[in-house]
C-alpha cells in the first residue's frame, strides 16, 4: 500500500476541510431554509428541523460523496460502495447531526427562547467540527492516511 509523505497528507486534509465546509455552508443555507419554509406553514419547530437535518444530510452526502472525497469514492464507485457509505455517513454524521440539532434546538429555543433561524445556526456550528472528523476518519477513509 502506497503512503503519502506527511506533507501531503497535511495539505489534502487541510483541502478536503475547505471543500468541507463549501458544502456545509450550502448545507446551512438548505437548511435554514427549509426551517423557516416549515415553520410558515406552522410545523413544530422540532419536526420541523428533524425533517430539515435529514434533508440536509443527504444532500451534503451527495456533494461530499461526489466532491469534498471524490479522490477515495472513485476507488469503490460501485452501487454497493455507495450505499455502504450512505448507511455510515447516514448512521454516524447524521446521527450527529440530528441528535445534536433536536438536543440543541430544544435547549435554544425550549429554554432560552432564541430565533429559530438563529438556533439552527448555533446548533448547526456546534456540530460541524465532530462531523468533518468522522467524515474524514470513518466514511471517507483513505488508508493512506491511517
Amino acid at each position: 500500500m502506497l503512503k503519502l509523505p506527511p506533507n501531503k497528507l497535511k495539505v489534502s486534509w487541510i483541502w478536503n476541510w475547505c471543500k468541507f465546509n463549501l458544502v456545509g455552508l450550502l448545507g446551512v443555507a438548505l437548511q435554514l431554509s427549509l426551517s423557516r419554509l416549515f415553520a410558515a406553514i406552522n410545523l413544530d419547530y422540532l419536526l420541523a428541523t428533524f425533517i430539515a437535518v435529514e434533508i440536509t444530510i443527504l444532500h451534503n452526502f451527495y456533494w461530499h460523496e461526489h466532491w469534498t472525497w471524490r479522490e477515495q469514492t472513485l476507488k469503490s464507485n460501485h452501487f454497493f460502495d455507495k450505499l455502504f457509505r450512505l448507511v455510515k455517513f447516514n448512521s454516524t454524521t447524521g446521527a450527529i447531526s440530528l441528535i445534536g440539532n433536536l438536543v440543541l434546538m430544544k435547549f435554544f429555543v425550549g429554554a432560552f427562547h432564541l430565533p429559530i433561524t438563529f438556533a439552527n445556526l448555533l446548533a448547526i456550528i456546534s456540530c460541524s467540527t465532530l462531523n468533518f472528523l468522522v467524515s474524514h476518519r470513518v466514511v471517507f477513509r483513505n488508508h493512506q492516511t491511517v
